[in-house]
């Protein structure tokens, strides 16, 4: 079991013993590729299950052409509030006001606010591939100053060691390769510079895990894990969050469930090979009814991610424990 304590850093406590907070371990692909230096490896697939009927690019940003419209007063209150953005970014080494810091996939700008209470707002670039997202990210009177772009986070309009930091939260979820788009959080921060992602977590409980596989990509633990490490992070660590009443991030998981970081050792691009961008936004040439149909049923699998943090909100009304995992 694991216990939140919001800005601490959980530890994982196990029946026989307890341990210290999640940190890198070994998985028998990089027992395979070894630790040597200048090593190229070759990326792979995840091995993720589930249909994932909300998962191209074209997709993603049609369903946020209309999430953007209630995303921070439906989305957010369950899944992403306030003290869980503090208590991910802490370990995002946002420790100077003069960092320079990209937040990707920033939507409306929520994480982004949690940045620029530490970071200088000139110095802060959000992207994004939603314009309606950031239409509401500029409405924000704390993000002027922000640079805000429309791009993609698997092909970033950046130069390689550019940034301090790189933070993403809520936006994996949506990448067709998600080890591209961590490759590329490496290559544009500067050696010593940490990445942040915050994402979901992959459920242990059957109905859960279900509905996950129908909707969008619910990462296990140990694929964050190997998507950093292969990308060329090292001091990989994953901390677990989630709101003080939600019992259960593993066994349910959670939209916003673990805030992954990792250090980039030395400058220049990852060392990670990989092939031509499997998908582009905007270039898919699926029949438009078909593509309703797959909105449709990955809407309707998410909202029962809707309901799952009201239905353990009333549960913890009624009985009230010790938030668990």
């Amino acid at each position: 079991m694991i216990s939140q304590r919001v800005g601490n850093v959980p530890t994982l406590q196990c029946p026989a013993k307890q341990v210290g907070p999640l940190r890198h371990r070994r998985t028998p692909v990089q027992r395979r590729l070894g630790r040597g230096q200048g090593l190229q490896i070759v990326a792979s697939q995840s091995t993720a299950s589930g249909p994932r009927f909300i998962q191209h690019k074209d997709e993603a940003k049609t369903f946020y052409r209309f999430l953007s419209i209630v995303y921070d007063s439906i989305v957010n209150p369950g899944h992403w509030t306030e003290d869980m953005r503090e208590d991910a970014l802490s370990v995002a080494k946002l420790d100077s006001p003069d960092l320079k810091v990209c937040d990707v996939g920033g939507g409306t700008g929520f994480c982004t606010l949690g940045i620029v209470k530490n970071v200088k707002p000139q110095n802060v670039t959000l992207i994004d591939q939603s314009p309606e997202q950031l239409a509401k990210a500029k409405g924000k009177p704390a993000l002027q100053g922000v640079r805000i772009l429309e791009g993609d986070a698997e092909d970033l309009p950046f130069q390689t060691d550019e940034f301090d930091r790189y933070v993403s939260a809520g936006s994996i979820e949506y990448w067709p390769e998600p080890q591209r788009g961590i490759k590329e959080a490496y290559r544009v921060i500067k050696e010593g510079g940490t990445a942040c992602l915050i994402g979901p977590v992959h459920p242990t409980f059957w109905l859960s895990r279900f509905f996950a596989d129908a909707w969008m990509l619910f990462p296990k633990e140990e694929e964050y894990i190997e998507w950093f490490t292969k990308a060329g992070f090292t001091d990989v660590q994953i901390k677990r969050i989630g709101p003080s009443w939600y019992r259960g991030v593993r066994r349910h998981g959670l939209i916003m469930g673990c805030s992954v970081t990792g250090t980039k050792p030395k400058a220049g691009d990852s060392p990670l090979q990989m092939g031509p961008k499997i998908e582009q936004s905007g270039s898919s040439s699926a029949n438009p009814i078909y593509t309703l149909f797959r909105l449709i049923l990955g809407s309707l699998a998410g909202f029962y991610y809707f309901l799952l943090p009201v239905y353990m909100w009333l549960k913890n009304l009624v009985w009230p424990k010790n938030w668990e995992m």
